[in-house]
């Protein structure tokens, strides 16, 4: 499913020329076109660099909202024990889901790039992973692997100050319930 989302989006950057022909129309010609012309081993192309990329956004974001949330109590005696306020909860939720995105932009800007190019018949993934990243590092230097980290960053923040508010509050209620 990654691959194909990568496909469509890197093709919709080029619709602005009218000259240009899309290769992929939908999810469902893409799905077709990618097994067909190179095989059913293609949707899995950078499967395990995603899976890194999660792990990392996962472990770093739980991290710095454990930690944040643990030294906030620690420093203001009238939370001590008890839960936060929402607005520090949201802030430490923002904290944390800004610190994910930047900890692994590396890791999925190369499995972008990974899910995006075609390997070459007969290529080994470690050998297309190899190859596209010597390409990155000559072509546009390290930088490129945190291009598009800002937009990343505000989608992905305000997002898990939200989930953090509302998982903390309904955490309370359930357990305040009992």
């Amino acid at each position: 499913m990654e691959v194909i989302k990568v496909r469509l989006q890197a093709q919709a950057q080029h619709t602005g020329d009218p000259a240009f022909i899309p290769k992929y129309r939908n999810m469902a010609q893409t799905f077709y076109t990618i097994v067909k012309e190179e095989g059913t081993s293609a949707l899995f192309n950078g499967m395990s660099l995603t899976a890194l990329r999660q792990a990392t956004n996962v472990s770093v974001n739980l991290t710095v909202y454990s930690k944040l949330k643990e030294y906030l109590q620690e420093w203001q005696p009238a939370y001590k024990g008890k839960e936060l306020p929402v607005y520090q909860t949201a802030l430490i939720g923002l904290v944390a889901g800004t610190a994910g995105p930047i900890s692994n932009a590396p890791i999925d800007a190369l499995k972008t790039r990974v899910q995006r190019a075609p390997a070459e018949v007969g290529q080994s993934g470690l050998s297309h992973t190899v190859s596209i990243t010597r390409d990155l590092f000559r072509k546009e230097g390290y930088s490129a692997l945190y291009k598009g980290i800002l937009p990343r960053v505000m989608r992905i923040g305000p997002g898990q100050a939200i989930t953090y508010t509302m998982y903390e509050f309904f955490k309370n209620r359930i357990m305040g319930s009992q």
